[in-house]
């Protein structure tokens, strides 16, 4: 294969961010529903809602990603492929 893509990475600096801006918005929330001026079993229900919403974004991102990675591969192999076959065939050949 002539053009290998370059694999993508992200810097310590944006891991960083990332994990910092996801801890301040939870914890942010958290203290939100926390003062908030209403029963236990709202506060509870918000909570829950909360980390169910954390955890389902978590699941989509990971599905996305892995779509994304398992399409890279298959367009990997039939690229090769196609480089194979042009490689092999010659134009000067008789059928």
């Amino acid at each position: 294969m002539s053009d290998t893509p370059v694999k993508q990475q992200s810097t310590a600096a944006f891991y960083g961010q990332a994990v910092a801006s996801f801890a301040v918005a939870l914890g942010a929330t958290a203290v939100g529903i926390f003062n908030l001026r209403a029963d236990a079993w709202v506060r509870a229900f918000l909570g829950i809602a909360v980390l169910y919403l954390v955890t389902s974004a978590f699941t989509l991102a990971k599905v996305i990603r892995d779509r994304q990675e398992a399409g890279q591969i298959v367009n990997r192999v039939d690229q090769a492929r196609l480089e194979k076959l042009l490689a092999e065939h010659d134009p000067l050949q008789k059928l």
